[in-house]
C-alpha cells in the first residue's frame, strides 16, 4: 500500500532561512519539493556536482580492487597481491611500495593520486599501441640496427626500403639499384635498394619508412611498458586501501551538501526577497510529531491535503511478506499516488511462477541449504533482493518440484516407497496437465488484474467509470464457468447475466457521452479484448515450457555423468561427480535467470496491463542529515 501524505507549506524570513533548513533537515521526514530555480546559475553548486562526479568515478574504479573484511575495513584484493608478488619477482621492485610515505587521508589527495595513475595508464596504453604498430611494420624486415643505415649514408651510400606486389616486381631492378630481397611471399615482396647517394631511384613500388628503432629494442620496450601497465592496478589497489573509506565518507558528505544547496535554492522569494516560500510532503502519521517540533521553533507553516494535480512522492508501506517484493515494483516503476500499489497482489503469483519455472525439488532445497551463496547470486540480479526472498523462492521451487517429482533431474516417484507413492498419487502432474495448469493460472491472474483495475477506476474516477471493466469480468467469468460446468447458455439466468454484461460494456463504458459513441467504443474494446486476451493467456505457457526444459537438461546432465564415466571405479566416480556438479550448476544458473526474467515479464506486461497500472510515481526522499 501507499503511505498517506500531507502537504507542508513554510513561510520563512530571509535572515532565518539557513537556520530553518538545518532544523528541517534534523527532522528528517519532509520531502522538499525541489525546483531548478537558481540551481543552474549557482556556480558553487555546479562545482560541488562536478567534484562529486570525480569522487564517484574514482570510487567506481577503486572499490573492485579491495576486499572487505569482517570488521568493515578493506585490504588489497588477493589476486592483485599475487600479481604484485609476480611483478616484484620480475623487476625486483614492488609496485605496492611506490606510494609509501604518502598519506591519502583527504579526498583531494586520493583524487590527485588517482588521476595521476589514470593519466599514466592512458599514456602507457598509447605508448603500447604505438610500439605494437611499429612492431607490425618492422617485423617483416627482421632485427637490424638503424644506426647501420646512418653509417652507410655517411659513407656516401643510400639504402631505401620498398614493398610491392609480387607481379609488379622486376628482376632488372637488382642490377640497376642493387636490390636485396628481404621477404617474398605469395602476395608481395619486401626489398631494399643500395645505391650511391647521388643516384635517383625510380621504381614502381611503395617506399616504406621504418621506425628508427631495432626490432629487439621495440620488443624490449613493449615488455617494459606492459609491466608498467600491469603495475597500475596494483598501485591503484594500494591507493584504494586508504582511499575507498575516505571517498565513501566524502561522497556522503558532498551529497548532503549538494542536497542542502538545492533545497536552499528552491525557496521562492516573496515580499521583495524578505520572505521565502518552501513546500514539501510528509507522511500523515508523522505530521503531529513534526508539528510539535516546528511549533517549538516558532516556524510558520500550513498543513493541507494533497490535490489531484499534485506530484505526490511515493513511500511504500507493506507487510513483511510484500516488502520482500518491493524491489521488483521499484525495478518497473512506482505507482502514482492515486492508484493501488500492486506489490501485495502480484507477490504470491511471482513466487508461484518462479517455482514453476525452476521446478525441481532438489534445486529448491539447495537454494535454502546454500542460502548465503544463492543470496549473493540473486543480489547480482538486484542488490535489494533479501535472503528471505531467496528462501521463499526455494520453498516455492521445492513445492512445485513435487508436481513433477524431479530431484536434481531424477524422478523421485520411481522410488518404491509407500510414502513417496502416496505423494505421487496426490501431487504428480503430467506434462499435459501442467500445460493446462499454466493457462489456468494465466486466466486467474488476468481476471484478478481486471478486478484490481475496476477497483482502481472506482477509487480514482468514481464507480461509474469502473462499470465497463466490471461488465467484462461478469462476461468472462460467466462464459468460463458455464463452459466448464456445461451450463446451457440459452437458460434465462445465463442470458440475463450476459445481457447485463453487454449493457455495461457497450452503453456505460464512457459515462456522459453519446450512446452511439459508447457503442462504437464498446466494439473497439471488444476487438482489443478478443485479440489481446488470447495472446496474454498464451504467454503463461512459458511457465510450463521453462520448467520442462530445465527438467530435460537436468536429466541430460545425469545421463552424461553416468555414460561418460570411465570403467575405473575411482576415476569413474570423480568424472561422474564433476559432470554432475558442473552440469547442474550451469542448469541452475541459467534457469534462475529465466525464473526471474519471465515471471517479471508476465507481471509487468500481462498483469500490470490488465490491472490498468500506469506507474510513474516519484520516490519519497526526505531531506535529512547523514546520521538519519
Amino acid at each position: 500500500m501507499i503511505t498517506k501524505m500531507k502537504k507542508l507549506t513554510f513561510l520563512i524570513h530571509n535572515g532565518e532561512y539557513e537556520g530553518f533548513l538545518e532544523q528541517l533537515r534534523s527532522l528528517g521526514v519532509v520531502h522538499v519539493i525541489q525546483t531548478q530555480q537558481g540551481a543552474v546559475q549557482d556556480a558553487a553548486l555546479q562545482d560541488d556536482i562536478n567534484l562529486l562526479a570525480r569522487y564517484k568515478t574514482a570510487l567506481k574504479e577503486l572499490e573492485p580492487l579491495v576486499q572487505r573484511k569482517g570488521d568493515g575495513s578493506v585490504c588489497v584484493n588477493p589476486d592483485l597481491s599475487d600479481k604484485a608478488d609476480a611483478i616484484t619477482a620480475q623487476t625486483g621492485v614492488s609496485p605496492l611500495n611506490t606510494t609509501q610515505g604518502f598519506a591519502f587521508d583527504t579526498p583531494a589527495k586520493v583524487i590527485e593520486r588517482f588521476e595521476i595513475l589514470e593519466a599514466d595508464r592512458v599514456v602507457l596504453e598509447q605508448t603500447m599501441a604505438a610500439l605494437n604498430r611499429d612492431h607490425v611494420v618492422l617485423a617483416p624486415w627482421g632485427d637490424f640496427d638503424p644506426r647501420n643505415v646512418e653509417r652507410l649514408q655517411k659513407a656516401g651510400y643510400k639504402m631505401l626500403f620498398y614493398s610491392c606486389p609480387l607481379r609488379a616486381f622486376k628482376d632488372e631492378w637488382a642490377d640497376k639499384y642493387g636490390v636485396i630481397e628481404i621477404l617474398r611471399d605469395k602476395q608481395k615482396v619486401n626489398f631494399v635498394t643500395l645505391t650511391h647517394a647521388d643516384v635517383e631511384v625510380d621504381i614502381d613500388a611503395e617506399q616504406v619508412h621504418l621506425p628508427q628503432m631495432s626490432l629487439s629494442l621495440i620488443d624490449s620496450e613493449r615488455d617494459e611498458t606492459l609491466k608498467a601497465i600491469e603495475a597500475i592496478p596494483v598501485k591503484k589497489a594500494l591507493l584504494a586501501v586508504e582511499g575507498v573509506p575516505v571517498l565513501e565518507k566524502a561522497i556522503a558528505e558532498m551529497e548532503a551538501k549538494i542536497d542542502f544547496s538545492r533545497v536552499r535554492l528552491t525557496g521562492e522569494k516573496l515580499a521583495e526577497d524578505h520572505l521565502l516560500l518552501l513546500e514539501g510532503w510528509i507522511p500523515a502519521a508523522q505530521v503531529d510529531e513534526a508539528c510539535k517540533a516546528l511549533d517549538i521553533k516558532g516556524v510558520f507553516y500550513d498543513v493541507s491535503d494533497p490535490t489531484p494535480e499534485d506530484d505526490i512522492p511515493i513511500q511504500l508501506s507493506n507487510n513483511k511478506f510484500a516488502k520482500l517484493f518491493e524491489p521488483l515494483t521499484k525495478l518497473y516503476m512506482l505507482p502514482t499516488y492515486q492508484e493501488l500499489d500492486l506489490t501485495l497482489f502480484f507477490a504470491p503469483f511471482f513466487m508461484l511462477f518462479f517455482g514453476l519455472c525452476l521446478g525441481d525439488t532438489g534445486y529448491g532445497l539447495l537454494m535454502i541449504v546454500a542460502l548465503p551463496i544463492f543470496t549473493k547470486l540473486f543480489q547480482l540480479i538486484n542488490p535489494n533482493f533479501s535472503k528471505w526472498l531467496v528462501v521463499l523462492f526455494g520453498a516455492s521451487t521445492m513445492l512445485c518440484g513435487l508436481l513433477s517429482g524431479t530431484f536434481f533431474g531424477f524422478n523421485m516417484y520411481d522410488l518404491d516407497i509407500p510414502f513417496v507413492q502416496k505423494m505421487k498419487g496426490i501431487l504428480y502432474t503430467d506434462n499435459s496437465t501442467m500445460f493446462t495448469v499454466s493457462l489456468c493460472i494465466g486466466v486467474v491472474q488476468i481476471l484478478f488484474g481486471m478486478g484490481i483495475k475496476a477497483v482502481n477506476l472506482a477509487i480514482q474516477c468514481g464507480f461509474k467509470y469502473a462499470l465497463s471493466t466490471i461488465g467484462w469480468l461478469i462476461l468472462l467469468i460467466t462464459v468460463g464457468v458455464s463452459a466448464i460446468a456445461g451450463f446451457d447458455f440459452g437458460s434465462p439466468v445465463i442470458m440475463g447475466i450476459l445481457i447485463v454484461a453487454a449493457v455495461l460494456i457497450f452503453l456505460l463504458n464512457s459515462p456522459g457521452k453519446n450512446p452511439l459513441l459508447n457503442i462504437g467504443l464498446g466494439l473497439w474494446d471488444t476487438y482489443n479484448m478478443a485479440t489481446g486476451l488470447l495472446g496474454d493467456v498464451l504467454s503463461y505457457v512459458r511457465l510450463f515450457a521453462l520448467g520442462l526444459s530445465g527438467g530435460i537438461l537436468a536429466n541430460v546432465f545425469n545421463s552424461m555423468a553416468v555414460g561418460m564415466a570411465p570403467d575405473n571405479k575411482v576415476a569413474g566416480f570423480i568424472v561422474m561427480v564433476l559432470i554432475f556438479v558442473i552440469g547442474h550448476a550451469l542448469n541452475i544458473f541459467m534457469n534462475i535467470l529465466g525464473a526471474i526474467v519471465h515471471p517479471m515479464r508476465l507481471t509487468f506486461v500481462e498483469f500490470f496491463k490488465n490491472a490498468g497500472y500506469t506507474g510513474g510515481g516519484t520516490a519519497y526522499r526526505p531531506f535529512r542529515t547523514i546520521s538519519n
